[in-house]
């Protein structure tokens, strides 16, 4: 299991998770939730209390993954599979322009 926390504007937003079976889930921290109603991070995701879970990375998060010559250069410096999105958001998006950044967070962390 692979896990990032998501910041939007410097706060707690939220985590992302990648399960053992290979799904992809999100879930609000719950602190954002009751504070930040109406601070979503992507349209497609409204904040709310329960987990949002997929099949497949959510969009919102592929579109934070670099691309073109920049993904090459994270790619070949740090020896990423460039089909590894969950790598990659963990790998490169902790520094993102915008307001949400995801940091990666060790197996033993709980929200």
């Amino acid at each position: 299991m692979r896990k990032g926390l998501v910041f939007y504007n410097n706060i707690l937003a939220g985590e992302l998770t990648e399960t053992d079976d290979g799904e992809y889930e999100f879930q609000y921290n719950k602190d954002y939730v009751a504070a930040h109603t109406e601070q979503l991070i992507t349209f497609s995701m409204p904040v709310r209390q329960e987990r949002y879970v997929a099949n497949r990375l959510f969009p919102f998060f592929e579109g934070l993954i670099p691309e073109g010559w920049l993904l090459d250069i994270a790619t070949k410096n740090w020896k990423l599979n460039a089909n590894d999105r969950m790598g990659l958001v963990l790998a490169c998006c902790a520094n993102c322009v915008g307001a949400v950044s995801v940091e990666p967070v060790d197996q033993d962390y709980e929200s």
